[in-house]
């Protein structure tokens, strides 16, 4: 779907949707029913495998788990030719390819294992015979080169003809074999946490439970009607101007979205967080290589039409693309980033209550952490970010479990992924207002991140050269510290009171000059 528009012979850019499922750190804004009373079994439904764990040197597969390829570009011979490469590890794929079927299967991935080793060993075959071709070239030429018999010479410069025709062509089939491996590779999906439970979005286990749902001796309000009653945003303008799923906040609204990015903010840089604002717009192939699909069917991203860009989903994606294709020093390991942006979705297939209302819209503004470490650290941290999502949520007074999320629910990069979802009493039910995920080298593999350990290299060369440890693989981590929208409808629900006003949440009234209470506006 496309619009164009000319205003004083102006051209306003068109935009299309394009299809990418959104990223595992990004909330996906899906609400379940569940009872006020929580209990474990709810959230454990199915034990952990009792399957042998997969073995901890994780190789990060480079590719989404959905059926559609990166995007391609087609040469005039029709060859499909991916747009970039990610560092696959074919090698160990094959090696272990009984545990990447049940991790493919657990994933519920649509990725063509069998296809990929088949496209492999012809590769591998190709390869060698490209070898042996070269060096039967090179043996002629050097005979050339010689004291032959004019007959002997012609003989020969037709035998170098001939190879040099038929290796051509051996190259060229290579080209085209390496370039499908790498398109079908890239479909199969990171590996899986052991602890991870197997199954589907019910599967997950209850990690955490923080406070209970509070108790009201009044009718409750969603924050539909209670926006409506404060003057704190207006759906219907929006949806004149920009369409459905759009809105203006107004009046306290707006400054209690100033107060949680800022809050947030400072409240996160006193972890060791490096502050970033971040470009809106990003190129498609760097969506693509943080694991994401800017092109196909149920679109979660706005592609720019016409351009090779599209409308950020998430900070994750720019804020991952920072040091593509570049070594950092192992000393500056782990960066630290907590970046803001706004974060624009098409929410395309999404319908029905939950959906209402500020619970799922094409714009909103968000907090969001990620980080690049050692890969012998990447758990730890992983613990660190929820850590820092609870911290956060609990401090303004609400109500939430943490997840671990089962293997269907993953997505693509991650190999492990925490929600947290808050307590929403004008749905009676939780919704997910947060994630954590750990993509170990998924993303770096795709980008070209790598480090260089500091470890001390030896001298072995004979002209006293020393030859450097062998670049690594960072790994990645992402989580949301606060998506704004959803935490707007948690504050707006959970603390409404009896004659319609709102209480402010004690940290965030310093980023709100002292407010302490939206109250109904007199008439």
């Amino acid at each position: 779907m496309a619009l164009h528009c000319h205003l004083s012979g102006t051209t306003i850019q068109s935009l299309k949707v394009a299809t990418i499922p959104i990223s595992s750190s990004s909330p996906r804004f899906i609400f379940r029913s569940l009872p006020k009373t929580l209990n474990l079994t709810l959230f454990s439904r199915h034990s952990p495998p009792k399957t042998p764990l997969f073995t901890l040197l994780i190789r990060a597969l480079s590719a989404p788990a959905v059926a559609t390829s990166p995007a391609a570009e087609i040469s005039d011979d029709k060859v499909v030719k991916p747009q970039w490469k990610a560092a696959i590890d074919f090698k160990w794929i094959r090696d272990n390819k009984e545990a990447v079927a049940v991790n493919i299967k657990n994933r519920n991935s649509n990725a063509n294992l069998e296809l990929v080793l088949e496209l492999y060993d012809k590769m591998l075959n190709l390869q060698k015979e490209v070898e042996r071709l070269r060096r039967e070239r090179n043996n002629v030429a050097n005979k050339v080169k010689g004291k032959l018999e004019p007959s002997e010479r012609q003989k020969l410069i037709e035998e170098g003809k001939n190879l040099k025709e038929g290796l051509v062509t051996l190259e060229e089939d290579l080209i085209k074999l390496s370039d499908e491996l790498q398109l079908e590779a890239q479909c199969i999906p990171n590996m899986t946490h052991p602890a991870v439970p197997i199954g589907g979005e019910y599967n997950s286990n209850l990690r955490n439970m923080v406070g209970s749902p509070r108790t009201f001796d009044f009718p409750v309000k969603d924050h539909l009607q209670i926006g409506k009653e404060l003057d704190l945003f207006d759906f219907d303008a929006a949806a004149e101007v920009s369409g459905s799923k759009f809105y203006y906040l107004k009046n306290e609204a707006v400054m209690l979205e100033m107060a949680l990015v800022n809050w947030t903010l400072t409240e996160v840089m006193k972890r060791g967080f490096t502050p970033l604002t971040t470009p809106e717009i990003v190129r498609s192939s760097v969506v693509e290589k943080c694991g994401f699909q800017p092109r196909g069917e149920n679109t979660q991203v706005y592609s720019i039409e016409d351009t090779d860009q599209c409308l950020i989903g998430t900070a994750e994606i720019p804020v991952g693309g920072i040091h593509m294709n570049s070594i950092v020093a192992e000393s500056s390991l782990p960066l630290k980033y907590v970046a803001f942006s706004h974060c624009f979705r098409t929410e395309a297939g999404a319908a029905g209550t939950a959906t209402r209302g500020l619970y799922r819209v094409h714009q909103f503004s968000k907090v969001e952490m990620f980080i690049l470490c050692r890969p012998e650290e990447s758990d730890m941290y992983h613990e660190e970010l929820i850590k820092i999502e609870e911290d956060l949520f609990s401090s303004l007074g609400l109500h939430f479990v943490s997840l671990d999320m089962a293997t269907g629910d993953l997505g693509a990069p991650a190999y492990r992924k925490f929600d947290v979802e808050a307590w929403m009493p004008g749905l009676e039910r939780y919704g997910e207002i947060s994630s954590a995920s750990n993509c170990t080298d998924y993303q770096s593999r795709r980008l070209g991140i790598r480090y260089r350990p500091s470890e001390s290299p030896s001298t072995t060369s004979k002209k006293g050269k020393t030859n450097l440890a062998a670049a690594r693989f960072v790994h990645t981590l992402n989580a949301t510290a606060c998506a704004v929208p959803r935490i707007l409808v948690c504050l707006l629900e959970n603390f409404q009171q009896e004659d319609g006003s709102v209480i402010i949440p004690h940290r965030l009234r310093p980023f709100m000059g002292g407010t302490e209470l939206i109250s109904p506006k007199s008439r």
